[in-house]
């Protein structure tokens, strides 16, 4: 392998100045998906946090948490749930809203995702300002199953998201910036 420290991925991950608008810098990941050893890296990465936790379900949030969440799923030996947006599950549905920087947009899993008590590892690509983690958190608990823990590829520190996970056992980020 030529990827070996945290570091290395980093250096993978392009930084595009100014958008989606002026002043941001978006942390854009395909660069370092579309390197095999890369992928690998981060997916074993995210997976190695949670070995010694009994993991029945990832539940990955649309879309980028799907990309890490199957295959963590697969490596895990666990179950995959879709966390998505409004009107996209086709059977009854647990909805929870969340603030966005103007207005409010809502997230939603079907109401049979989980089994009663099952433990379930949430996945996503970037913790911001934890508004979407949060309410996927909450949709957890309305099914009736247990959080064991969020895990994310990129932590953007200055946006204080963890602060809202309070309810999460166990929070990991392999990337801080």
């Amino acid at each position: 392998m030529k990827t070996h420290s945290i570091e290395d991925v980093k250096n993978k991950i392009r930084d595009v100045k100014d958008f989606p608008k002026q002043g941001i810098i978006f942390r854009d990941i395909t660069t370092a998906l579309k390197d095999s050893e890369t992928l690998q890296i981060m997916v074993d990465y995210l997976s190695e946090q949670f070995k010694d936790t009994k993991v029945d379900y990832i539940a990955g949030i649309e879309s980028r948490g799907f990309i890490f969440g199957m295959p963590m799923a697969y490596k895990m030996n666990a179950g995959f749930v879709p966390v998505r947006k409004p009107n996209k599950l086709p059977a009854a549905v647990y909805s929870q809203e969340y603030e966005l920087e103007y207005g409010t947009d809502k997230i939603e899993i079907h109401k049979d995702a989980f089994p009663e008590g099952a433990n379930v590892l949430i996945v996503d690509d970037l913790l911001a300002t934890g508004g979407t983690a949060e309410a996927a958190c909450k949709l957890i608990k309305k099914a009736g199953a247990n959080l064991i823990g969020i895990a994310f590829l990129i932590e953007l520190e200055a946006l204080n998201g963890r602060k809202k996970l309070v309810d999460a056992p166990k929070v990991v980020s392999m990337l801080k910036y």
